[in-house]
């Protein structure tokens, strides 16, 4: 959740991790800080709010000199959002200075022992302990230090760690945590994600769980728990700067629903080859498919919602039962998965913390596992028995838009892989999916052309207080994610439902004027789907009809349409997510919201 950023080398540190922070702000924005090496001892600064006030604070970074340092940027867990509370948080003496992602769940009984024994604290932090217990264990060699503590210490953490008494050593750690070491000429950086260095780097190290990083300027050695040296393979990421970049556009959200077009020809064309749909990576097979009893699919946010739509369509293409649950109750539900079992991890980041444990919960129960992920060399790609990259680039507003498309395309072409495998689609129907997969991206290029119109329509709404979602089948499906984008970045109170379900219970919040936006685009659904609207419009709510070009009938019972082209059912959640996605968009940018980041959100959820 918070973002980690450090520094060694021969420049002025504080200018650089203040850049790194900016591209990090995503993973939380309660608080700010930095500590730096500046020749004596070190210093610290911090503030709570954006990364500006801290900025303001340290004049650029002017008045933190310096060539060693760390910064963070917090979402709030232990302890709430202040000066105090924010990171770096320091030992006792000043000795040390820890950044933390994570939490470490046995602080109290920590921090309790350290109190018998004099140190004093003066956070409310669970890594301010760390800070403490590495200067507790500290006889003069930081790693030994470290190592200790890492013995101590439950939980998950990505620490970056310097020591005034080691002005050329920057150290690194993590569990369950992401974090990775930049590496240039001369100088050496960690951070908890790639657009923080990418304009410095492309050449990266990824941490797995329980090594050390050591930073030095014209080195980094890695090691185990008992000191042992790692060999670590280097890794260089080929994602474009600019795609860090807002590149004219007002927000990185406007930015990254006009690249969807480019994200699923990117993450559809290398898969397609003579018409037909490769999987390389993939080492599934027609024996290994006929002996699943069951295909689990496991995420959280918009990564499930992926998931709800991927039950549908597999179940419809493949006619292998299949089940969607939310990560986070995975683990606690003593889920029927076994040797007979395929599990669906579906996450943007490959890291986050209860899809992660879901993966190895599946795995510990013998269930051959498949990731869908977007971030090469993430944990949940490294642990998954296979892994499908969705080659989305980086995607920085926290509401998600590009990859949620890049997960919906590379469920289409998992779900015709696998019926063609098993011969549960004709070559002629394989044929008409191939095709519309191929015209995909220029349909959704095609309706974002006309997003003027959906601007419109959000001119009309923004200041609703409610509004309802509702479809059928896969409409239903899509509907959750409609509703999702727009109460996370524009703060309007919203829920999605079952079309059919209405009238057992819901109806009852339909009053004069409510917003129903209703979902439509399933031909053989579309005349149950008018009756609901009709079912609302009669207790005076305000209908907003989304559906098929083909569908004009829905003008004589909704009030506003927005239309989407035609393609093979299964594939239509691709288009008509995106005017839900723009609506969305233009009405939080009507109300002045603070789109990229919304108030209580961060990108990447790596804390349970």
């Amino acid at each position: 959740m918070c973002g980690i950023v450090g520094y060694i080398g021969e420049e002025q540190a504080a200018p650089i991790l203040l850049k790194g922070l900016e591209k990090l702000e995503y993973r939380g924005y309660d608080s700010a800080g930095v500590a730096l090496y500046n020749g004596g001892h070190l210093q610290v600064a911090k503030a709570k709010g954006r990364l500006k006030v801290l900025s303001e604070l340290i004049e650029g970074g002017q008045k933190t000199p310096g060539t060693l340092g760390i910064g963070h940027t917090r979402w709030a867990t232990h302890g709430a959002p202040s000066d105090i509370n924010s990171h770096p948080q320091v030992s006792d003496s000043g000795k040390f200075a820890v950044v933390h992602n994570g939490i470490i769940e046995n602080y109290l009984p920590l921090k309790e022992h350290l109190m018998r024994r004099g140190v004093n604290f003066v956070s409310e932090t669970d890594t301010e302990v760390v800070a403490q217990l590495l200067e507790y264990y500290y006889k003069g060699d930081v790693l030994d230090a470290v190592i200790q503590v890492l013995r101590h210490v439950e939980g998950s953490y990505a620490l970056g760690v310097i020591c005034q008494d080691y002005p050329d050593q920057l150290v690194a750690v993590r569990k369950d945590s992401p974090l990775i070491v930049g590496v240039g000429s001369g100088e050496n950086y960690i951070a908890s994600d790639v657009p923080a260095i990418l304009e410095r780097t492309r050449d990266i190290y990824r941490l797995n769980d329980q090594e050390i990083a050591v930073l030095c300027r014209g080195s980094v050695s890695f090691y185990n728990m008992d000191k042992e040296p790692v060999q670590k393979e280097i890794c260089h990421v080929d994602w474009d700067v600019s795609a860090a970049e807002k590149g004219g556009y007002e927000h990185f959200m406007a930015k990254e629903i006009m690249e969807q077009p480019k994200v699923l020809r990117d993450t559809i064309s290398p898969r397609l080859h003579n018409g037909r749909v490769v999987l390389d990576s993939v080492s599934l097979t027609r024996e290994d498919l006929e002996k699943l009893r069951s295909i689990y699919i496991v995420a959280c946010g918009s990564a499930y919602h992926v998931g709800v739509i991927a039950k549908y369509v597999l179940e419809k293409v493949v006619r292998i039962p299949v089940e969607v649950d939310i990560a986070s109750e995975f683990r606690y539900m003593d889920p029927m998965v076994d040797e007979g079992t395929l599990v669906l991890v579906i996450s943007q980041s490959g890291e986050t913390a209860d899809t992660l444990a879901a993966l190895r919960e599946a795995k510990r129960r013998g269930a051959r596992t498949l990731s869908i992920v977007n971030v090469v060399g993430s944990s949940i790609a490294n642990e998954s028995d296979d892994v499908l990259y969705t080659w989305a680039g980086p995607e920085i507003a926290v509401a998600t838009t590009k990859a949620y498309s890049a997960q919906l395309a590379v469920i289409y072409l998992l779900t015709i892989y696998m019926g063609d495998l098993l011969g549960t689609v004709g070559q002629e129907q394989y044929a008409a999916y191939v095709k519309d997969l191929m015209r995909l991206p220029d349909l959704v290029e095609e309706i974002l052309q006309h997003k003027e119109n959906v601007q419109y329509l959000a001119s009309l709404f923004f200041n609703v207080k409610d509004v309802f979602f509702i479809g059928r089948n896969l409409d239903y499906a899509m509907s959750l994610e409609g509703s999702l984008k727009l109460k996370e970045i524009s703060y309007i109170h919203s829920d999605a439902y079952a079309a059919g379900e209405l009238k057992h219970g819901t109806i009852s919040l339909v009053e004069d004027g409510t917003l129903v936006v209703a979902l439509a685009t399933q031909k053989a659904l579309f005349e149950k789907m008018m009756s609901n609207v009709k079912e609302v419009k009669a207790r005076g709510a305000v209908v907003l009809g989304l559906t098929t070009e083909g569908n004009k009938s829905i003008e004589q019972t909704a009030d506003h349409v927005m239309y989407v082209p035609e393609i093979c059912d299964i594939m239509l959640p691709s288009l008509a997510v995106v005017p839900l996605q723009l609506f969305a968009y233009y009405v939080s940018s009507m109300k002045g919201c603070d789109i990229d980041k919304p108030r209580n959100l961060a990108k990447s959820v790596t804390v349970e």
